[in-house]
């Protein structure tokens, strides 16, 4: 396993689904973890994440943060100081819903670019801020395959993820070159409770049809293969790549 001892990492989104399983998997790791979100339950039911980091023998803490502020950012990358300073940032805050485009208003619009572009851009720079001033770091974005393929009634949320996977290799040039690395994970359909609520077709027959039929691997994701996928871009065996978008999708976007 790709380790992370020695190391802070800041996860927004980190009380739930994907993000839940990243805190998890980099604190196994060896990572100090900061876990960030507006909520400090899990949407899914169960213990708090910094709270079963600890039962597990990881450090842990939580900050209430709402990524469309960028002072809660702020706040988070700083609560990264009592465990000795931000060196990953995984930028894994969002939300996603089905809405017909021509449905879409100017609320619902905002609602998405603030979360899911807004907050990119903004637990980028804060942690850009404080990685300039170490040694460097690693920023992970969570992107999806709607920024590369076309996701029916969806279109909203795929223009922000297209957003975030341009923004990380606009990133990835600009900092490379003082050691801060800033890759992209692309998902495809990952079982969580996120997906489970808004996607009608995950944890039902007719869904698991689908499945077998359109994607290659003939099922869905897992948070733990998406929790490997940043664990990998976070550590130093990923050390010579940047600007990469990393597809977890059973194949379904270049060969289904």
């Amino acid at each position: 396993m790709a380790q992370l001892s020695g190391t802070v990492a800041v996860v927004t989104g980190g009380a739930s689904g994907n993000g839940r399983e990243i805190c998890q998997t980099f604190a196994a790791a060896g990572a100090d973890v900061v876990v960030a979100d507006v909520r400090e339950d899990p949407r899914q039911g169960g213990t708090p994440t910094h709270e079963l980091v600890e039962a597990e023998g990881g450090r842990a803490t939580f900050v209430n943060c709402d990524v469309s502020n960028r002072a809660d950012l702020e706040d988070a990358v700083e609560a990264a100081e009592a465990f000795g300073g931000v060196d990953v940032m995984v930028n894994n805050a969002g939300i996603f819903r089905g809405e017909e485009f021509l449905d879409v208003r100017e609320k619902g619009l905002q609602q998405f670019l603030d979360v899911n572009v807004k907050g990119v851009f903004f637990g980028s720079q804060v942690a850009a801020e404080r990685m300039l001033a170490s040694d460097g770091g690693s920023i992970v974005n969570m992107s999806s395959i709607g920024s590369i393929r076309a996701l029916g009634a969806y279109t909203a949320y795929d223009l922000t993820k297209g957003a975030v996977t341009s923004m990380t290799y606009s990133l990835a040039d600009r900092f490379g070159d003082a050691g801060i690395r800033v890759n992209a994970i692309m998902p495809g359909i990952i079982g969580t409770a996120m997906t489970e609520e808004d996607v009608p077709i995950v944890g039902t027959d007719h869904g698991n049809q689908y499945a077998r039929e359109s994607i290659p691997m003939e099922r869905f994701g897992s948070p733990e293969e998406v929790a490997n996928a940043a664990l990998f871009l976070a550590s130093d065996q990923s050390s010579y790549v940047n600007g990469e978008s990393l597809v977890v999708d059973g194949g379904v976007t270049h060969t289904g």
